[in-house]
């Protein structure tokens, strides 16, 4: 039997060792110098390769109890005996798995050093132009001047996120070529440019807050909480991440889309009108700025100041106390319009991709038998936290181990 894995990122590289590993002849076509490149910039280099709460629920995707189905063959459990094996020692941090070292090359190479002991053949610097089957049912794979024959084909050739490290949506075309849908892809796991000039003035600022979107009607359509960081562009940081998809795809649709910050998510409203009534009488000879002091981050506090139309140095005894109050609410509501999101160099991971309704529980086409997909370029993508990894795990063990099967 003859595999070839299209793509040696994450989910290809655990493909083509699953398959070789049940007795198949497997050979790597990979685009860039060398496979797994895309690995060591995860976790801010130190791959975060999983996360002890596996749940479902962490995914988007056009089938989440497909997703389901999936982790519940190959989770947390399997992915730590599979590295376990290739002799990874890894880390528990919270519930978020990293190798012992805090290296992402370290898990770069037990997978490198585990294809060549397995004598797997891996060709790069070969991109795939085409794909199709001939009249023995087996397939003709084109790079080039070059083609390759396999019996089975394993597309594993990521997304457009990150294209520095060889994800540049070539997949999508292959997949539409060989007659499948795609789901419009957007970038994900990426900061959200924003509305404002005065941006600039909080640049830096990392604080506690809790975010929403909303659309031009005011509905909610996404929330996080966590340490938000402020940039020149707009809002980044997890929170962000973890929604900015969402906010992707309405922008894609022609929707406008807000984001509101709750600078203060720890404090109600009315424990906010109770401080504001007990704080005033105290600091009654206090300037705006000072009464304000140590509620708010300074820089967010004197941009809140500003935007109300008042100065950080007058009087704050002289401020009525429904305005002291509205100052206040203001840091629970802070609205900015989205304009869009990171492009996909700065996307951690991408959202859509090949529609799930088309491939089967082990990952085949339901259009063309003996053509399986893993990774990102399906329409799965996963929370900060290791779980776009886990998929790649996932996807990539289930389809080389089904793609290897001779009955």
């Amino acid at each position: 039997m003859k595999v070839g894995v299209v793509g040696g990122g994450a989910a290809g590289l655990v493909a083509a060792i699953t398959a070789v590993r049940n007795g198949a002849e497997v050979t790597i076509l990979e685009a860039e110098a060398r496979v797994g490149q895309k690995l060591l910039s995860t976790g801010n280099g130190k791959c975060n390769l999983g996360n002890l709460v596996l749940d479902p629920t962490c995914y988007y995707s056009g089938d989440a109890e497909f997703v389901a189905r999936c982790l519940s063959r190959f989770g947390t459990k399997d992915t730590l005996a599979f590295f376990a094996e290739l002799g990874l020692l890894t880390r528990d941090k919270n519930g978020y798995l990293y190798p012992f070292c805090e290296q992402a090359g370290a898990v770069l190479d037990v997978l490198r050093n585990e294809a060549s002991a397995l004598r797997i053949r891996v060709i790069s610097e070969r991109r795939v132009t085409g794909i199709k089957q001939d009249s023995r049912s087996s397939f003709l794979v084109q790079t080039g001047n070059e083609c390759f024959s396999f019996d089975r084909v394993i597309l594993c050739c990521g997304g457009k996120a990150a294209p520095k490290t060889g994800s540049d949506g070539s997949g999508y075309r292959l997949a539409r070529e060989l007659g499948h849908k795609v789901v419009p892809v957007v970038p994900a796991l990426t900061f959200l440019k924003c509305e404002g000039d005065y941006f600039k003035a909080i640049a830096g600022v990392r604080t506690q807050a809790r975010i929403s979107l909303q659309n031009d009607r005011g509905e909610f359509l996404a929330g996080d909480q966590g340490e938000l960081q402020l940039t020149e562009q707009g809002l980044s940081g997890i929170p962000i991440f973890q929604i900015c998809r969402v906010a992707a795809y309405a922008l894609r649709e022609g929707n406008r889309v807000w984001a509101e910050v709750d600078y203060l998510p720890q404090i109600s409203e009315k424990e906010l009108k109770r401080l504001a009534e007990k704080r005033l009488p105290l600091q009654k000879n206090r300037t705006l700025e000072e009464f304000m002091t140590g509620i708010l981050n300074k820089k967010i506090m004197q941009l809140l100041i500003k935007r109300a139309g008042l100065k950080g140095t007058a009087p704050a005894n002289v401020m009525s106390l429904e305005k002291l109050e509205s100052l206040l609410f203001e840091a629970k509501h802070f609205k900015t319009e989205v304009i869009g999101t990171g492009d996909f160099q700065h996307a951690q991971v991408c959202a859509g991709g090949v529609e799930l309704s088309q491939i089967t529980d082990d990952f085949e086409s339901k259009r063309i038998r003996g053509l399986y997909f893993a990774g990102e370029l399906l329409d799965v993508d996963g929370k900060c936290g290791g779980y776009n990894l886990q998929w790649a795990w996932t996807s990539g063990f289930l389809a080389g181990n089904a793609a290897s099967r001779t009955v």
